[in-house]
Protein backbone atom coordinates (compact mmCIF):
# COMPACT_ATOMS: atom_id res chain seq x y z
CA UNK A 1 0.00 0.00 0.00
CA UNK A 2 2.47 2.62 1.08
CA UNK A 3 5.46 1.46 -0.94
CA UNK A 4 6.74 4.06 -3.35
CA UNK A 5 6.81 1.89 -6.49
CA UNK A 6 3.66 1.28 -8.46
CA UNK A 7 3.18 -0.58 -11.70
CA UNK A 8 1.10 0.38 -14.66
CA UNK A 9 -0.20 -3.11 -15.18
CA UNK A 10 -0.78 -4.87 -18.47
CA UNK A 11 -3.67 -6.75 -16.95
CA UNK A 12 -5.14 -7.10 -13.51
CA UNK A 13 -5.15 -10.89 -13.75
CA UNK A 14 -3.37 -11.96 -16.91
CA UNK A 15 0.10 -10.41 -16.74
CA UNK A 16 2.71 -12.94 -15.56
CA UNK A 17 5.40 -10.40 -14.74
CA UNK A 18 5.87 -6.67 -14.57
CA UNK A 19 8.36 -4.66 -16.55
CA UNK A 20 11.45 -4.33 -14.38
CA UNK A 21 12.86 -1.06 -15.70
CA UNK A 22 11.20 2.05 -17.02
CA UNK A 23 13.54 2.22 -19.98
CA UNK A 24 12.59 -1.34 -21.01
CA UNK A 25 9.26 -0.26 -22.51
CA UNK A 26 9.44 1.53 -25.82
CA UNK A 27 7.09 4.00 -27.42
CA UNK A 28 6.13 1.29 -29.92
CA UNK A 29 5.31 -1.19 -27.16
CA UNK A 30 3.07 1.40 -25.50
CA UNK A 31 1.24 1.99 -28.79
CA UNK A 32 0.84 -1.73 -29.36
CA UNK A 33 -0.43 -2.40 -25.81
CA UNK A 34 -2.97 0.42 -25.75
CA UNK A 35 -4.01 0.23 -29.39
CA UNK A 36 -4.93 -3.45 -29.48
CA UNK A 37 -8.26 -4.58 -30.82
CA UNK A 38 -11.06 -2.95 -28.87
CA UNK A 39 -13.33 -5.49 -27.14
CA UNK A 40 -17.12 -5.33 -27.41
CA UNK A 41 -17.40 -3.93 -23.88
CA UNK A 42 -16.47 -0.54 -25.36
CA UNK A 43 -19.77 -0.37 -27.19
CA UNK A 44 -21.58 -0.06 -23.86
CA UNK A 45 -19.20 2.61 -22.59
CA UNK A 46 -17.52 2.80 -19.22
CA UNK A 47 -18.56 5.39 -16.64
CA UNK A 48 -15.56 6.00 -14.37
CA UNK A 49 -17.62 7.93 -11.80
CA UNK A 50 -20.19 5.13 -11.60
CA UNK A 51 -17.38 2.59 -11.06
CA UNK A 52 -15.99 4.78 -8.25
CA UNK A 53 -19.39 4.90 -6.56
CA UNK A 54 -19.85 1.14 -6.91
CA UNK A 55 -16.47 0.41 -5.28
CA UNK A 56 -17.23 2.77 -2.39
CA UNK A 57 -20.68 1.21 -1.86
CA UNK A 58 -19.13 -2.25 -1.91
CA UNK A 59 -16.66 -1.37 0.84
CA UNK A 60 -19.44 0.17 2.96
CA UNK A 61 -21.76 -2.80 2.39
CA UNK A 62 -19.08 -5.33 3.35
CA UNK A 63 -18.34 -3.44 6.52
CA UNK A 64 -16.11 -0.47 7.20
CA UNK A 65 -12.68 -1.55 8.35
CA UNK A 66 -12.83 -5.06 6.89
CA UNK A 67 -9.39 -6.64 6.51
CA UNK A 68 -9.23 -7.34 2.78
CA UNK A 69 -11.45 -7.43 -0.27
CA UNK A 70 -12.94 -10.87 -0.74
CA UNK A 71 -12.84 -10.85 -4.54
CA UNK A 72 -12.92 -8.32 -7.36
CA UNK A 73 -16.33 -7.09 -8.53
CA UNK A 74 -17.40 -8.63 -11.87
CA UNK A 75 -17.13 -5.28 -13.68
CA UNK A 76 -13.42 -5.11 -12.80
CA UNK A 77 -12.91 -8.58 -14.23
CA UNK A 78 -14.44 -7.31 -17.47
CA UNK A 79 -12.17 -4.25 -17.46
CA UNK A 80 -9.13 -6.53 -17.16
CA UNK A 81 -9.82 -7.65 -20.74
CA UNK A 82 -9.40 -4.16 -22.21
CA UNK A 83 -6.18 -3.12 -23.98
CA UNK A 84 -3.85 -1.87 -21.23
CA UNK A 85 -0.25 -1.24 -20.25
CA UNK A 86 2.54 -2.11 -17.78
CA UNK A 87 5.16 0.44 -16.71
CA UNK A 88 6.86 1.48 -13.46
CA UNK A 89 5.78 4.73 -11.83
CA UNK A 90 7.38 5.73 -8.52
CA UNK A 91 5.76 7.87 -5.83
CA UNK A 92 7.10 9.27 -2.59
CA UNK A 93 6.39 7.02 0.37
CA UNK A 94 2.71 7.08 1.41
CA UNK A 95 2.14 9.99 -0.99
CA UNK A 96 0.70 10.89 -4.37
CA UNK A 97 3.80 12.89 -5.37
CA UNK A 98 5.31 11.34 -8.49
CA UNK A 99 9.07 11.01 -8.24
CA UNK A 100 11.03 12.97 -10.88
CA UNK A 101 12.63 9.82 -12.32
CA UNK A 102 9.17 8.63 -13.43
CA UNK A 103 8.43 11.63 -15.65
CA UNK A 104 10.26 10.17 -18.69
CA UNK A 105 7.94 7.17 -18.46
CA UNK A 106 4.87 9.40 -18.25
CA UNK A 107 6.24 11.37 -21.21
CA UNK A 108 6.40 8.16 -23.29
CA UNK A 109 2.80 7.41 -22.35
CA UNK A 110 1.80 10.94 -23.40
CA UNK A 111 3.67 10.63 -26.69
CA UNK A 112 1.74 7.45 -27.44
CA UNK A 113 -1.59 9.05 -26.48
CA UNK A 114 -0.81 11.89 -28.94
CA UNK A 115 -0.21 9.36 -31.75
CA UNK A 116 -2.94 9.32 -34.46
CA UNK A 117 -3.66 5.64 -33.72
CA UNK A 118 -4.80 6.51 -30.17
CA UNK A 119 -6.11 10.08 -30.61
CA UNK A 120 -9.75 9.02 -30.89
CA UNK A 121 -9.79 6.99 -27.67
CA UNK A 122 -10.54 7.53 -23.97
CA UNK A 123 -8.34 6.06 -21.24
CA UNK A 124 -8.68 5.29 -17.57
CA UNK A 125 -5.81 5.46 -15.10
CA UNK A 126 -6.70 3.00 -12.31
CA UNK A 127 -4.70 2.89 -9.09
CA UNK A 128 -4.28 -0.33 -7.10
CA UNK A 129 -2.74 -1.00 -3.68
CA UNK A 130 -1.81 -4.09 -1.73
CA UNK A 131 -3.88 -5.30 1.22
CA UNK A 132 -1.94 -3.55 4.00
CA UNK A 133 -3.99 -1.05 5.98
CA UNK A 134 -7.71 -0.45 5.80
CA UNK A 135 -9.68 -0.76 2.61
CA UNK A 136 -10.83 2.86 2.96
CA UNK A 137 -7.28 4.16 3.27
CA UNK A 138 -6.09 2.05 0.34
CA UNK A 139 -8.97 3.28 -1.80
CA UNK A 140 -8.09 6.91 -1.02
CA UNK A 141 -4.34 6.49 -1.66
CA UNK A 142 -4.93 4.69 -4.95
CA UNK A 143 -7.35 7.42 -6.07
CA UNK A 144 -4.87 10.18 -5.22
CA UNK A 145 -2.10 8.41 -7.15
CA UNK A 146 -4.32 7.79 -10.19
CA UNK A 147 -5.33 11.47 -10.04
CA UNK A 148 -1.64 12.49 -9.93
CA UNK A 149 -0.84 10.51 -13.09
CA UNK A 150 -3.84 12.03 -14.90
CA UNK A 151 -2.86 15.52 -13.72
CA UNK A 152 0.69 15.04 -15.03
CA UNK A 153 -0.61 13.81 -18.39
CA UNK A 154 -3.00 16.78 -18.69
CA UNK A 155 -0.94 19.66 -17.31
CA UNK A 156 2.60 18.69 -18.23
CA UNK A 157 2.01 16.70 -21.41
CA UNK A 158 -1.16 18.35 -22.78
CA UNK A 159 -3.42 15.31 -23.06
CA UNK A 160 -7.02 16.50 -23.37
CA UNK A 161 -8.74 16.05 -19.99
CA UNK A 162 -11.90 14.61 -21.57
CA UNK A 163 -9.81 11.66 -22.81
CA UNK A 164 -8.75 10.63 -19.30
CA UNK A 165 -10.39 9.39 -16.15
CA UNK A 166 -8.88 8.39 -12.80
CA UNK A 167 -10.17 5.57 -10.64
CA UNK A 168 -8.76 4.38 -7.32
CA UNK A 169 -9.47 0.70 -6.74
CA UNK A 170 -7.45 0.22 -3.58
CA UNK A 171 -7.15 -3.50 -2.91
CA UNK A 172 -10.41 -4.47 -4.63
CA UNK A 173 -8.58 -6.17 -7.54
CA UNK A 174 -5.49 -7.77 -6.07
CA UNK A 175 -3.21 -9.13 -8.76
CA UNK A 176 -2.12 -12.01 -6.51
CA UNK A 177 -4.98 -12.63 -4.04
CA UNK A 178 -2.95 -15.33 -2.27
CA UNK A 179 -0.37 -12.69 -1.30
CA UNK A 180 -2.48 -9.64 -0.41
CA UNK A 181 0.47 -7.71 1.04
CA UNK A 182 2.82 -8.48 -1.85
CA UNK A 183 4.40 -5.64 -3.79
CA UNK A 184 3.07 -7.11 -7.06
CA UNK A 185 -0.40 -5.84 -6.06
CA UNK A 186 0.74 -2.19 -5.99
CA UNK A 187 0.18 -0.89 -9.49
CA UNK A 188 -1.58 1.62 -11.70
CA UNK A 189 -3.31 0.49 -14.88
CA UNK A 190 -3.91 2.52 -18.01
CA UNK A 191 -6.86 1.04 -19.87
CA UNK A 192 -8.19 1.88 -23.31
CA UNK A 193 -11.92 2.58 -22.78
CA UNK A 194 -12.71 2.83 -26.46
CA UNK A 195 -13.65 5.61 -28.86
CA UNK A 196 -14.54 9.10 -27.68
Amino acid sequence: MKNSTLLLALSGFLLPSAVSAQSAVSYGEILQSLGGSVPAVHAAGVDVELLRQDITKRIIAEGKGTENAASPPPVLQELARLPNLTLVIEFDFDSDRIRPQSYPTIARIADALHHPVLLGYRFMVAGHTDGKGTREYNLDLSQRRANAVVEALVTTFRIEPDRLGALGLGEEQLRVPGDPEGAVNRRVQILNLGPL
